[in-house]
């Protein structure tokens, strides 16, 4: 049991912390709080998450009480989580929109029927000045600097406001108020995690141990999963979206996915990395990595759709063997039925600037009716059942 609690852990505080908490709950005959907080910043959960929540669910199929806080106070003042500037403060009124999404989506991983879940708005913001004073009181300015991202930018001169330093610390008084035994969360949440403890011991209480799991690159293969950074797979992502995000993360990506974002045995882990040692196609691998994912968010059925989609999509030659996306005449701009081919493609493909546009039609990524067509200004004539490829990915028809 405790192997497979320790099982791709990045850090736990103390070393010898989880073996000592779960002798003390079977000592006391008690179930263990386990806490992880959000901040509802953005309203969707991503596989970088989902790390934290299988942990989270290893916890609670052994019976310990999960306790998800959700941060409706703290999301109000921003948390730089590691940035260089601090993040923007929700309004009320984001904060309970995402907070809502967030609840939905933690069925895909967790039990919510047996989960707690609790805003710290419902304490935070009874605290008098008086109380947020003294809570203030317990922790030092050398300590708050401790927090990399406070002492880079304190030696940089970069300004810090106080609402900052103080975000730690009500994020170690919901520790307080839930008297946990456990907080998790990823590795950029170290610092504030050890707030908790620290908070708690000043409180005479017996502090919580920290378990942080490792952050899941994005799909960029450098950065972390980030919603902001526009690199994640989503938990709600449809299955042919799901699978094709899968198959695009960089192969350096592949021995990460397998083991964090996977379901498989750890026989079945075993085997894929060491034939991707020696030396097995990558695409295979990511096809049964891809498919693994899709039927953990989705069903098996969908998973073996998804990857048909992408074999007739993405690998077959055949053009009529492609989906493609339907767009109404109507909707384009026109004149007497005919358009320049830069504002066509520029429609139909909005994420991308006309300066990529063009450079895309000179390189001979785009096709209209598949002819490749090079000239970014020439007129094209709009009619029904026209076809638009658009670089390697995306295929339209007008209607």
């Amino acid at each position: 049991m405790i192997n497979t609690l320790k099982e791709n852990t990045a850090i736990i505080l103390p070393e010898n912390g989880l073996e000592e908490k779960l002798k003390q709950a079977e000592k006391e005959n008690r179930k263990l709080i386990i806490k992880l907080g959000f901040d509802p910043t953005a309203p969707d959960l991503h596989l970088g998450h989902a790390v934290v929540l299988k942990k989270l669910k290893q916890f609670q199929d052994l019976g310990h009480q999960v306790v998800i806080v959700v941060g409706s106070f703290t999301a109000r003042i921003g948390d730089p989580t590691g940035k260089n500037k601090a993040r923007k403060p929700l309004s009320a009124e984001d904060v309970n929109h995402n907070a809502q999404t967030y609840i939905n989506q933690l069925s895909k991983i967790i039990d919510v029927e047996k989960t707690k879940i609790v805003f710290n708005s419902d304490w935070l913001d009874k605290l008098s000045f008086t109380e947020v004073i003294q809570l203030m009181s317990k922790i030092t300015v050398a300590q708050l600097m401790h927090r990399k991202d406070f002492n880079k930018r304190f030696t940089e001169n970069t300004p810090i406001a106080m609402h900052e330093l103080i975000y730690p610390i009500l994020q170690g008084f919901d520790s307080i108020q839930m008297a946990c035994d456990i907080e998790m969360g990823g590795t950029d949440q170290l610092f504030n995690c050890t707030m908790g403890r620290q908070l708690q011991e000043a409180h005479q209480m017996p502090a919580q141990i920290v378990i942080c799991m490792p952050l899941l690159k994005g799909l960029d293969g450098k950065e972390k999963m980030s919603k902001s950074l526009n690199n994640i797979i989503g938990l709600t992502d449809e299955p042919n979206e799901m699978f094709g995000k899968t198959m695009s993360i960089p192969d350096s990506l592949i021995d990460e996915f397998i083991d964090l974002a996977s379901d498989f045995s750890d026989e079945e882990k075993a085997d894929l990395q060491l034939k991707l040692q020696n030396g097995e196609n990558p695409m295979i691998i990511k096809k049964m990595l891809a498919k693994n994912i899709v039927a953990q968010y989705h069903d098996q059925a969908a998973a073996g759709l998804a990857e048909s989609f992408f074999n007739s999509q993405f690998q077959s030659k055949n053009s009529e063997e492609k989906v493609y996306e339907p767009i109404s005449l109507n909707s384009l701009p026109h004149t007497d039925n005919r358009i320049i081919l830069v504002e066509l493609c520029s429609k139909l493909k909005t994420d991308l600037s006309k300066s990529a546009i063009r450079r895309m039609i000179r390189s001979g990524g785009i096709q209209v009716n598949h002819i490749k067509i090079t000239d970014p200004d020439e007129e094209i004539e709009l009619f029904a059942q026209t076809k638009v490829k658009i670089g390697k990915r995306d295929f339209f028809e007008l209607i």
